[in-house]
Order: C-alpha cells, then sequence, then structure tokens
C-alpha cells in the first residue's frame, strides 16, 4: 500500500485566501470603519459587476444560492398547485425551495452527463407545470439550446441553477444568462466563494429584478412600508467586496480547474474499473467537482458499499474525496409522499451507488495530482 506523506485534501481554500489576503484584508478593514455593513455602494457595485461579466442587465445579490432560487419562484408567483421540473440528482436545496413555496417538485432522471435528460422533462410537463430548473452540475453546463426550445414552446420559465457553475458557457453565453433567471451560490467551495454565505440572482428583465428587490427586504421598497411578505436575505457588504476581488481571478481559476480536469481525464479514462466525466460538446465546463463512477462489480455498476470501500482506500494513501450525492432527491424521506418507487429513475438510482469526487481546487499541483492517480489506479488493482 502506498502511505502518504502529505495528505491531497478534497479542497483547500486556505491557499487561496493567501495569495488574496492583503487586497482582501485591506477592503474589510476600510468597509468595518465605514460603519456600512448592510447594502450600499459596495454591494450595489458588485451587483453591477457581477451582471457586466454575465452579460446581462440586472443582478440581485442576496443571502445564499437556496435563497436565490427561493426569491426566484416567488417573483414568478409559482406557488400551491404549481408544479417545477428539475433533476433528482442534485442538492436538496433545489427542491426545497420549490415545496417551501407550496409547489410540487417533478423529479426527472438524468443521463450520463450526470445532468437532465431533457426527452423525459418534455414527457413530465403537464397542465400544472410552470417552470424548469436545469441544474449545471459540477459546473457542466445542460444543453440550454434544447432545453430553452422545450420551455417556449410550452410557455414555461426557466431558472437556471448556476451554484457550481460560475463562469461556466453555453455557445457563446455564459450560465445564468440564457433561461429566464440565474441563481448563483457563493458558498466558499464553489469555483467563486465568498468568505461566508452568499448569493446572487441574474435576469435581464427589470420587472423580475425589481421584485427581486423588493422580497430580499422583507417586502418593502420604502422603509417600514411592506408591500408584500418578503424576507431578509441580503448580502453583506464585507461579502460583496471579497467577491468582487475574486470576481477578477475566476477566469483564471476556472482556467486552472479545466487543465487539471484534462490531467485528471488523460490518466484515469482508460483506467478499468472507471467511468471519467462526459462534457457536451457546445458548452464549456468549470468543474466545481470532476467526479467519476467507480463501475467495478459486473454489468450492473458498482454497489454503495463496493463505492465506499475505494474511498475508504483512497483515504488510507492520503487522498480525500467526497460522495455527491448518496441518495437521490426523489427516495429521499422527505419527498415519500410523492409517490415515487426504486427502480423510478433508474439512471440516478445507479449513479449514486458510483460517484466519487476527486480533489479539485485551482491550487491543485501536479504532484497531488499524480499522487490522487496513482493512488485510484493502486486502489483498483
Amino acid at each position: 500500500m502506498i502511505q502518504s506523506v502529505n495528505p491531497v485534501p478534497a479542497f483547500d481554500i486556505k491557499q487561496q485566501y493567501s495569495t488574496l489576503e492583503a487586497e482582501v484584508s485591506a477592503v474589510v478593514l476600510e468597509i468595518l470603519a465605514s460603519g456600512r455593513y448592510i447594502g450600499g455602494p459596495v454591494v450595489e457595485g458588485f451587483e453591477k459587476q457581477f451582471a457586466a461579466y454575465h452579460g446581462v442587465t440586472e443582478c440581485v445579490a442576496c443571502n445564499s444560492g437556496t435563497d436565490a432560487l427561493f426569491l426566484s419562484l416567488r417573483a414568478l408567483n409559482i406557488g400551491p398547485g404549481d408544479e417545477v421540473i428539475t433533476t433528482t440528482f442534485t442538492f436538496i436545496a433545489t427542491a426545497e425551495v420549490i415545496s417551501a413555496v407550496g409547489a410540487k417538485p417533478i423529479f426527472v432522471d438524468i443521463d450520463t452527463t450526470f445532468n437532465l435528460d431533457l426527452q423525459q422533462v418534455a414527457a413530465a410537463i403537464t397542465p400544472k407545470t410552470k417552470a424548469i430548473i436545469p441544474v449545471h452540475l459540477f459546473g457542466q453546463p445542460v444543453d440550454m439550446t434544447a432545453l430553452m426550445a422545450i420551455a417556449q414552446s410550452h410557455n414555461l420559465a426557466v431558472i437556471e441553477d448556476c451554484a457550481q457553475s460560475t463562469g461556466a458557457t453555453w455557445g457563446d453565453q455564459k450560465v445564468g444568462s440564457i433561461g429566464h433567471i440565474g441563481c448563483f451560490s457563493f458558498y466558499p467551495t464553489k469555483n467563486l466563494g465568498g468568505c461566508g454565505d452568499g448569493g446572487a440572482i441574474t435576469t435581464n428583465d427589470p420587472e423580475i429584478a425589481s421584485k427581486l428587490r423588493v422580497l430580499r427586504d422583507h417586502g418593502s421598497k420604502v422603509r417600514y412600508i411592506h408591500e408584500e411578505i418578503g424576507v431578509n436575505s441580503r448580502l453583506d457588504a464585507i461579502q460583496a467586496a471579497i467577491l468582487e476581488i475574486k470576481l477578477r481571478y475566476l477566469d483564471n481559476w476556472n482556467g486552472q480547474r479545466r487543465a487539471i480536469a484534462a490531467y485528471y481525464h488523460q490518466f484515469l479514462s482508460q483506467v478499468p474499473g472507471i467511468i471519467a466525466p462526459e462534457e457536451l460538446a457546445g458548452g464549456v465546463g468549470v468543474w466545481n467537482q470532476y467526479t467519476i463512477r467507480i463501475s467495478g462489480e459486473g454489468r450492473n455498476g458498482a454497489t454503495a458499499k463496493y463505492r465506499d470501500s475505494v474511498r475508504q482506500q483512497l483515504q488510507e494513501r492520503g487522498v480525500s474525496s467526497m460522495v455527491y450525492y448518496p441518495l437521490p432527491l426523489h427516495l429521499q424521506p422527505i419527498y415519500q409522499n410523492l409517490g415515487y418507487q426504486p427502480g423510478q429513475l433508474p439512471v440516478a438510482e445507479q449513479i449514486c451507488h458510483e460517484v466519487i469526487s476527486l480533489p479539485m481546487f485551482p491550487e491543485l499541483t501536479q504532484e497531488q495530482q499524480d499522487q490522487v492517480i496513482y493512488a485510484l489506479k493502486d486502489c483498483l488493482g
């Protein structure tokens, strides 16, 4: 067994901070001295830059990626009696917000890119369907040309979940600028991550943006005059200032992620027992995760037990990894009332038994990448 002298983490936030420490510290101290911590010109400046980066006219910053999705559904007046189609293979927040507004999530299966099976999306549309939430999972864009054609033919809103894909493109457009609304997370491990929670919503519709601004601030345009039931979902000025700095480095960091993914792919795509991730022609992904599938154990693929044993062996060799996600949403305890049965969305169910996300962050060295590759090959014999 290969024992690692220097363990490889799944993600390392500290390295990125160390390269920006002086720049970040200066703006944080300036804001602390100003006494203006909520809203104000710093947040507005970040919103303008984030909108410009995505080629849209409007950006509304908020407290988290989850709130971005929730507020977007509220702004579109989606609620009880409505259905929203989304993927079963994603973080709970994507569906949680649909339930939170009183609507019903309609789960569809994925294809081998880990993203929505668009044929199943079209088949799931009913008279109650009001919107589709595609998730650009692991930083890989959904085929937005095909998805928008489906949505437009049925007059449906499209809310892009871009939590893991800031900077990814489909064709010549950034994700988050193609649907009616784009939703972003600035959780620290994201491609553009803050030093705490944060989120943003992009759109080209000024009426939607105006409603979002009211909803995020207790349903109020004028202080103490409340027009709607809103929430408290504002981005702190300190987070906005940090994100504005990081936005300048984002394309470079995403390029480093793509180089790491290419290196992984070069050495892992032909290894027996590994199914390397796919990248759709027409899109440029940003690799928030590099997620392989462990095919193992015969024609039906790997079991979760086998996958977990591989992860344990990697850990023993000093390589950390993650599982995104161990259970699809349609089989989660909270959604048993929707009536989905095991075997109903088989691709996602099988992939949940197979996925391992390898270490991925811009500062990952080639020596560390080699360590991951050799350790994985060693585990698989």
